[in-house]
């Protein structure tokens, strides 16, 4: 195997691409945004909900669902249809059937409330999921404003790949064009040796 010195030595000099510094703008920095409860916050480059940090170059998008505690709501719906039937029966006077057509309404009401799944899609990763408590429409807006950051940073990673790449292209080919620059070179001074002699 030949060195770098013994190959120009027997070939000529050899010309190895030089990588072309490419100097994008950085993002500008966005505020941090705070889930009304404090459960989540971002910022311009990271993602903390629930003490866990994630990177937005990881993950590919978020959404938000709202769920239904379906036990909670099937045990109110199934307590008071119960205790109705029970008093309209007479099996309850009226003082217990509203106790318990009250306390059933609460399980139903509780039920229905339910939770928000906020779902973390990583790329190349399993999803992940969390429970929010609260009102669907804020935690919306917050995984409208996450999705918008994590394109924006997608977006800058994209376009700082492909000047890299341009760069690394243009030293290939500036290379190429040197060394057969100077192969012609090389070759016009071996004929006008020849021609002399």
């Amino acid at each position: 195997m030949l060195t770098t010195a013994a190959a120009e030595e027997a070939n000529g000099p050899v010309y190895q691409p030089v990588a072309v510094p490419v100097v994008l703008p950085e993002l500008p920095e966005l505020p941090p945004l705070h889930s009304d409860d404090g459960r989540a916050q971002l910022t311009g480059t990271t993602l903390t909900v629930r003490g866990q940090e994630f990177l937005l170059r990881e993950l590919e998008r978020v959404e938000i669902t709202p769920v239904k505690w379906i036990l909670w709501y099937l045990l109110g719906g199934l307590g008071l249809a119960t205790v109705m039937i029970a008093f309209l029966e007479n099996w309850l006077r009226t003082g217990p059937a509203m106790l318990g057509m009250a306390l059933t309404a609460l399980l139903l009401a509780y039920g229905h409330r339910g939770t928000n799944r906020l779902r973390l899609h990583r790329l190349g990763r399993e999803a992940l999921n969390f429970a929010l408590p609260g009102e669907t429409p804020p935690w919306q807006r917050f995984t409208a404003e996450v999705n918008r950051r994590i394109f924006r940073v997608h977006d800058h990673a994209a376009r700082e790949a492909a000047a890299l790449l341009a760069a690394a292209d243009e030293a290939t080919q500036q290379a190429a064009r040197d060394a057969q620059a100077a192969t012609e070179t090389e070759d016009d001074a071996n004929n006008n040796f020849l021609t002399t002699n």
